[in-house]
């Protein structure tokens, strides 16, 4: 099956040493991003302030705000499992963004970057409410004229959802972006438990550390014992459900936050999506069936890619932050 490019988009085409899906997602994840953009004349840390957000219901989210004057809109990012505003996609797009006119604000999703402490309920996928509510917070601090909403990963799947939901919830996106999103969680997390074993390592090593920091954060409350003893996410997930969520079965829980080809194209709100076919972590059978129809204004489908990777060339440039760019200007 092919999927189009939009018209108008821009192609990807990587040099041959760095078009395997190891070498895209490695380089991106390590990619030294600050000192690159100091290269270039961009530092947005003394332009950024720390912020926490009520979300409403006592809850309390993160983030760092880079206002920008006269902006063209207001970008808000959002992370992957385990990422942060500091990841280096993270902070890569939000120069490319500023540098371009925009307002940006790094969104940390519930118990990211060392907030285990602000609530006590640990992170789930299905945390919408707080998502909505931190939005709407971060619409307060800047009154750029559009809101656009960007996610990588689990934050892909975040962002979508706001696009199909936020307007019922008094949020309204000009465009919601997912790059590289987990539109299906059951699969994506078969392909990390069966994918390359750095992988699953990774991931699995950050999961271990989130137990750690939750456990000093509220003594007594959590008891991960079980959960640590296995090294299959979907088992892992499925204790977590059982004991630490208010959803009977992990199906119950998937269905919160699995996303449909139809159900993007029948979003409230426009909705864009990222994504390469060489992805070992998003299996691309998930998008079968998904095209530039209703509210979808953009499908790229790239043979190389990885999971959040696009490296374009060996300065180490992201190839999503020109297409980001690109989008957000058509959809003005």
């Amino acid at each position: 099956m092919i999927h189009p490019f939009a018209d108008g988009g821009l192609s990807f085409d990587p040099p041959f040493g760095l078009r395997s899906n190891f070498a895209q997602t490695i380089v991106a994840t390590k990619r030294p991003a600050h000192w690159l953009w100091r290269r270039r004349g961009v530092d947005l840390r003394p332009l950024s302030r720390h912020h926490v957000l009520d979300c409403g219901d006592g809850i309390r989210l993160t983030g760092l705000h880079t206002p920008r004057a006269g902006a063209l809109g207001l970008v808000v990012l959002i992370h992957g499992w385990e990422g942060s505003h500091e990841s280096s996609y993270q902070y890569s797009m939000a120069c490319a963004l500023h540098r371009d006119g925009y307002s940006v604000f790094r969104l940390n999703l519930r118990d990211h970057a060392g907030t285990h402490d602000l609530n006590e309920e640990m992170f789930h996928s299905a945390r919408m409410a707080e998502v909505f509510g931190a939005i709407r917070a971060v619409q307060v601090l800047d009154a750029a004229p559009a809101l656009f909403v960007v996610g990588f990963s689990l934050g892909g799947n975040f962002a979508l959802r706001v696009g199909m939901q936020g307007p019922a919830a008094g949020v309204y996106p000009k465009l919601s972006i997912g790059i590289s999103p987990a539109i299906h969680p059951r699969h994506t997390l078969e392909a990390i438990d069966s994918g390359p074993r750095i992988f699953h390592g990774y991931f699995l090593d950050k999961w271990r550390l989130t137990m750690d920091l939750k456990s000093e954060a509220w003594p007594g409350r959590f008891d991960f014992t079980r959960h640590r003893g296995s090294k299959n996410f979907i088992e892992i997930t499925k204790f977590f459900v059982e004991d630490y969520s208010e959803y009977e079965t992990l199906e119950d829980y998937f269905e919160r936050y699995t996303l449909t080809p139809q159900m993007l194209m029948d979003s409230a709100a426009p909705l864009a999506v990222i994504t390469a076919r060489d992805d070992s972590v998003i299996p691309i059978v998930d998008f079968d069936g998904l095209y530039v129809r209703g509210s979808v204004l953009a499908y790229d489908l790239t043979a190389h890619g990885g999971h959040c990777g696009f490296i374009e060339d060996w300065a180490l440039n992201a190839w999503t932050e020109s297409r980001v760019l690109q989008l957000l200007r058509q959809a003005a």
